[in-house]
């Protein structure tokens, strides 16, 4: 009796993880935001391209029977030829539909006609509702013209990016991001509670400046991106991992995210009583870009304001550039807004960050604790 009264006086000290609020809240949290950011389980208005060669009337038919399909909604119609690829870039499209020509012809004469259907892969489950849908749609207007479901409209689909659907593309490299990112957040987290346990708190503040703690970050970043190279290698070696684009502009982004998480991870143990405490935290900012970063489940399965939110997790901008970048071969220019945005999201971090030491240096001036 007396071990257990001692351990919970400790529980409720403040002195380790307020695991009375953690349950609590995870509990909430779970239930509550995750059953309305996760309420789809089907694929439902997917923004889908089409290139219509034909620009016939049974064309534009077609056109308008997949947009006012349930699955999907036509986002661009163009009548040149182009490389599919390059709408699929920062998720702009996640399926494009080709339509040959002298498709109206074809199939007023009997003879079969080959729709393309060309669907991003980088997430499985994305696939079969289009793929059921476009089907649906053939086999109508095959009826309708023709009175048989067996000929005339035939949906040839081609999958992009990771065909062979390989959990080195999907599962495994998500883990590997994602558990990397967590152990270099427990790493970084209790900086400023350990600073302040070791006495050498009050003289950062007193003549250094917001660059000195950031340069901190450098040794665990160094661990991270040679961690990060060596999985990589694993998966690329051993199993068979894409990497189409540019890995030196992948990895350059690397440098970034890390110094970017590195902020952040400080910024949520500031005020932690010590190491301990700051490493609970790290539930609020790193599991969320796994859940919503398009990793688990595809951006289509998440509302539109859930996607707003889950920038605010790095992870989410990590999956970005690993679907973009690696598996979908983008080049700096064909994500330029996507990178440029998160620079201001980075530039955002580092604000609140230098802000925040200012705001401790005045506090710790008027305390008495330094010189100002």
């Amino acid at each position: 009796m007396s071990s257990l009264a001692d351990e919970i006086h400790f529980l409720f000290s403040g002195r380790g993880m307020p695991y009375e609020k953690v349950s609590l809240l995870v509990a909430i949290v779970i239930t509550v935001f995750f059953t309305a950011a996760m309420g789809y389980n089907y694929t439902r208005d997917v923004n889908v391209v089409v290139v219509d060669l034909d620009h016939s009337r049974t064309s534009q038919e077609v056109v308008e029977m997949i947009h006012s399909s349930p699955h999907m909604k036509v986002g661009h119609v163009l009548y040149t030829p182009a490389d599919p690829k390059d709408f699929f870039y920062e998720d702009k499209a996640y399926a494009v539909v080709c339509l040959p020509k002298d498709l109206e012809r074809d199939l007023y004469s009997g003879t079969s006609v080959n729709i393309g259907l060309y669907c991003d892969y980088t997430n499985i489950a994305l696939t079969a509702d289009i793929q059921a849908a476009m089907n649906e749609i053939a086999a109508e207007l095959n009826g309708m013209n023709s009175g048989s479901t067996e000929s005339g409209l035939v949906v040839s689909t081609r999958y992009l990016f990771n065909p062979t659907s390989s959990t080195s593309n999907s599962e495994t490299e998500g883990f590997l991001f994602f558990f990397s990112s967590m152990f270099f957040t427990f790493a970084t987290i209790g900086m400023v509670p350990r600073l302040k346990l070791e006495d050498k708190w009050e003289a950062l503040l007193e003549k250094g400046s917001p660059f000195d703690l950031m340069v901190r970050i450098l040794p665990y970043m160094g661990c991270l991106i040679t961690a990060l190279m060596v999985g990589m290698a694993i998966l690329r070696i051993w199993g068979n991992m894409v990497i189409s684009g540019s890995f030196l502009l992948f990895m350059a982004l690397q440098i970034f995210y890390i110094w970017g998480v590195g902020m952040m991870s400080i910024l949520f143990g500031w005020t932690a009583a010590n190491p301990g405490v700051a490493s609970s935290r790290m539930i609020l900012f790193i599991p969320g870009g796994f859940i919503l970063g398009g990793q688990t489940a595809p951006l289509v399965f998440i509302p539109y304001w859930a996607q707003v939110l889950s920038h605010f997790f790095p992870l989410t901008w990590e999956f970005h550039f690993v679907r973009d970048i690696l598996m979908r071969g983008a080049g700096f220019g064909d994500i330029m807004q996507e990178i440029g945005a998160f620079f201001l999201y980075l530039l955002a971090i580092a604000a609140v960050f230098c802000l925040r030491f200012e705001k401790a240096r005045k506090d710790c001036v008027k305390e008495g604790l330094i010189h100002s």
